[in-house]
């Protein structure tokens, strides 16, 4: 055998090694698509009820979602119980991925630091496919307060008793403000309500100081003129509030607090067909019309791959737990 000739069949050989990996990867996600299809529709599990911030994102890019997999996504609302019912769901249901669980940052990086008890483990039982949205939290005052920014609310409250009003002890309104006075050793006063809708009330009523939300919940709100935007949990300034500073930009740090939402699925689906899942939602976040109205509605679209969002669920349940642990907040 020549040289010449040795090196054409190693060239040869080389190609044909390639077309076969290119070959099993197709394989791969065609299964992944086949496992899919092999149902006529993918559930979409809520853990609210209808008409609420996570329902209205869930619905918002489920049309979409169903062209770029090429299915009816069905979205199913399972509440109760912080989220636990409709994990219990999720993981009992056919490694398929043709159940996925739409869940807020509660049910998955805060619970497990809240509950001792809870009867789903998040790293053992979930997978993470991708994360939706980022819901920075945003500090609202009533109208008559007199703080204008973060820094003249600091202040108030470093001088006088100052009511944060949260949607539960253990919400991720009440672990900004547990942030927040452990930052600033402000005097803080946690009045906790049974969600975020009688909270929201009785700081327009003027019942109590301030709250912590999401800023879809809040800002109809605060262009009715009946709540004051002081300051973002966050790393940027929110665009839909462009004058409103973030408590970082005051020198105040360790604040951020955001309630992203994302979507898991069972432990044992295949690495293929999450991969297929991720990609879809992607593609879907990226559809001019599903980002222009969760964009609108205050709800900021991120797409991520599984890893990025593991390591983020990752992250935050410790930052959750830590919290939690050192400030002994217990469950309502």
């Amino acid at each position: 055998m020549t040289y010449q000739t040795y090196k054409q069949q190693r060239a040869a050989s080389v190609i044909s090694k390639k077309i076969c990996g290119l070959l099993g990867t197709l394989a791969i996600a065609l299964t992944a698509t086949s496992s899919i299809a092999q149902t006529q529709s993918l559930r979409m599990i809520v853990a609210f009820p209808p008409g609420g911030p996570v329902d209205f994102v869930a619905r918002s890019i489920s049309e979409q979602l169903g062209k770029e997999l090429n299915q009816t996504v069905i979205v199913e609302n399972k509440p109760g119980a912080n989220g636990i019912i409709a994990a219990e769901y999720v993981i009992k249901s056919p490694p398929d991925g043709s159940v996925i669980w739409f869940s807020s940052t509660g049910a998955v990086a805060i619970n497990p630091g809240l509950y001792p008890k809870l009867p789903y483990n998040t790293e053992r039982d979930l997978a993470p496919v991708s994360l939706v949205a980022r819901n920075d939290e945003l500090l609202v005052v009533n109208p008559k307060n007199p703080a204008t920014g973060p820094k003249d609310f600091i202040e108030n409250a470093m001088n006088t008793r100052t009511t944060m009003a949260n949607s539960g002890m253990g919400s991720v309104p009440h672990l900004a403000a547990a942030l927040l006075a452990a930052a600033t050793k402000a005097n803080l006063a946690d009045v906790p309500y049974k969600g975020a809708a009688p909270a929201i009330t009785d700081v327009m009523a003027g019942h109590v100081d301030a709250f912590f939300g999401d800023v879809p919940g809040l800002i109809n709100h605060i262009r009715a003129g009946k709540l004051k935007p002081i300051a973002m949990a966050a790393e940027n300034r929110h665009p839909l509030l462009p004058d409103i500073k973030t408590f970082k930009e005051i020198g105040v740090e360790g604040v951020d607090s955001d309630n992203w939402y994302a979507i898991f699925t069972n432990k044992n689906t295949p690495p293929a067909t999450i991969a297929l899942l991720s990609a879809a939602i992607k593609r879907t976040l990226e559809t001019e019309s599903v980002k222009q109205r969760l964009l609108n509605s205050g709800t900021l679209p991120a797409s991520s791959t599984p890893q990025e969002l593991g390591a983020l669920l990752k992250k935050d349940s410790e930052k959750w737990a830590r919290l939690i642990r050192e400030k002994n907040i217990t469950a309502d």
